[in-house]
């Protein structure tokens, strides 16, 4: 126990957020978290509001990957800095402190260039590597070619990765970490890292409908995507996770809808859950405190699913999309939640914050529950609503365990 960031004489700002997510009461009220980073959009429209221009300017950048004054090749694969304008942003507003941060795959910061203009439309390349068109007189850039269309196309991909993982190493990992290392130790904050999942990747190279055909016409090539992608988590997240131990590392899936997940429970198993399974262990032995999934959509019948991984529970749960925190802990006693507060309410005023905050008490009781918005806080909520959200926030996290034995 000691005197943490808010001034509070009592448990750290770390231990505060471990007893919240792991079912135990903690001392005073429960951790006050946002669920995800701000967006952008919002952060400016609350520079007109109260948020300092300067601050919420450099939330702005560091959204858009527009960082100045820091080392470009460490930032490329071990986004670190970007997450101190966050962590200053949050507790203006009245969080505790959390540290955010995120391990990058060797394939998925490619350079942005120009690939052929013509009178009619302009082709480039995106950070991503997918290539992007934009038509004459249009303001929007379309899909034109995605990342992945054929195994050459991925062989090339890795053959980059690989040279590319030469620069993951001992000495880069300390630079970019070691300054999170002393108050993480010290428990002034949490770390919360994130990761890319083993749907989201080919996801996000093949295209959303060419990688749904992908799991019936080309299973092999998922395959050996994955399996790359877990022995680089292996290799080299592993070494992260021995130099600092992050309290809650997510990893993005959106693997669902509004009328359920995208691919079957078999599906899941075989090309994303052996993944889990064979990562997850590796993981805990390393010190990571909780594994969350972040995934938007209807998901409730892929939970057991995930649970036999050892995923410990998931991020943002989605109310629109028909996620009840209170329904599915009913069904999942022991499952952890981060987010699950309708975003859309806080827009509504006062009235509306104070109900949703009366429906997710009984989660809030029974612990194991940090709440947050179910996606990023939107531009439509006002700086003054937003405040009052937080304000109650605090307030309702008195709540926290309060149903647990003990």
């Amino acid at each position: 126990m000691q005197r943490n960031l808010n001034g509070e004489n009592n448990m750290t700002n770390r231990e505060r957020e471990r007893r919240t997510l792991n079912f135990q009461k903690p001392e005073g009220r429960g951790a006050v978290e946002e669920t995800f980073y701000p967006w952008s959009l919002t952060a400016q429209r609350y520079k007109e509001e109260g948020i300092p221009k300067d601050l919420a300017d450099r939330v702005t950048a560091a959204a858009a990957g527009m960082l100045k004054d820091t080392d470009i090749a460490t930032e490329k694969y071990f986004p670190v800095a970007w997450g101190d304008s966050i962590l200053e942003y949050e507790q203006f507003l009245g969080f505790d402190p959390v540290r955010r941060t995120q391990f990058v795959l060797p394939f998925r910061r490619l350079e942005e260039k120009i690939l052929e203009v013509t009178p009619e439309y302009t082709i480039k390349q995106d950070s991503c590597g997918r290539q992007m068109i934009r038509k004459k007189d249009s303001q929007w850039d379309l899909e034109h070619r995605q990342v992945i269309e054929c195994w050459e196309d991925w062989k090339k991909l890795k053959e980059h990765a690989l040279k590319e993982l030469e620069s993951y190493t001992d000495d880069q990992i300390d630079k970019a970490y070691s300054p999170l290392k002393e108050g993480h130790d010290r428990g002034d904050y949490s770390i919360r890292l994130h990761m890319e999942g083993f749907f989201w990747t080919p996801r996000e190279l093949l295209g959303f409908e060419p990688v749904l055909y992908a799991f019936y016409d080309e299973p092999e090539l998922l395959h050996d995507i994955n399996d790359f992608i877990c022995k680089v988590y292996k290799e080299k997240a592993m070494k992260v996770f021995a130099f600092i131990q992050p309290d809650v590392v997510y990893f993005n899936e959106d693997l669902s809808g509004v009328n359920g997940p995208l691919i079957s429970p078999e599906c899941f198993d075989e090309f994303v859950g052996a993944y889990y399974k064979e990562l997850i262990p590796l993981m805990k032995e390393k010190g990571v405190g909780n594994v969350i999934v972040d995934t938007d959509g209807e998901f409730s019948k892929l939970i057991p699913n995930f649970l036999k991984c050892g995923v410990d529970g998931f991020l943002p749960m989605d109310v629109n999309a028909g996620m009840d925190i209170v329904k599915i802990r009913e069904m999942f006693p022991r499952l952890k939640f981060i987010g699950g507060y309708n975003k859309l309410r806080i827009a509504e005023g006062r009235e509306a914050i104070d109900r949703e905050f009366e429906r997710i008490l009984p989660v809030i009781r029974g612990g194991g529950y940090i709440p947050g918005a179910d996606h990023q806080v939107p531009p439509s909520a006002s700086l003054k609503d937003y405040r009052y959200y937080i304000e109650r926030l605090k307030q309702v996290m008195e709540q926290a365990g309060a149903d647990l034995p003990g």
